[in-house]
């Protein structure tokens, strides 16, 4: 999605519109949030700045799982989103971010990864 060009939102002195010079280069455009939720595996990727890609998760069902008493990293089924600190409305929708607590079958546990840029989610074990 494009965004409009913030300096030709108002008219000159005469009237008349002002017009673009030139449309926004590929650096300059917006992208919508990746805002993974929980549902079958869904990744797209991004190339970003230098021919470089991200990876965008938009759906998951599992998280890998980190358990610092056993210092072991487990893949875990996703049972519901309890809490996200980042957005009131992701809260109520069910999205996933970091910092986002995420009850699973091992327990509630705290994303530690973007999932948005990363394409995986990672989580610590909440005691």
């Amino acid at each position: 999605m494009i965004k409009s060009k913030e300096n030709l939102r108002k008219r000159k002195t005469s009237g008349g519109q002002k017009r673009a010079a030139r449309s926004r280069r590929k650096f300059e455009q917006n992208e919508y949030a990746a805002e993974t939720t929980i549902g079958k595996e869904k990744v797209v990727v991004k190339r970003t700045l230098g021919g470089n890609i991200k990876m965008g998760l938009r759906k998951t069902e599992f998280v890998n799982v980190f358990d610092e008493s056993t210092k072991k990293i487990s893949k875990v089924k996703i049972i519901s989103v309890e809490n996200n600190p980042a957005n009131r409305d992701y809260d109520r929708r069910g999205v996933i971010t970091k910092g986002t607590l995420v009850q699973t079958e091992y327990g509630n546990v705290k994303v530690v990864s973007r999932p948005g840029q990363d394409g995986v989610v990672n989580a610590v074990l909440m005691k």
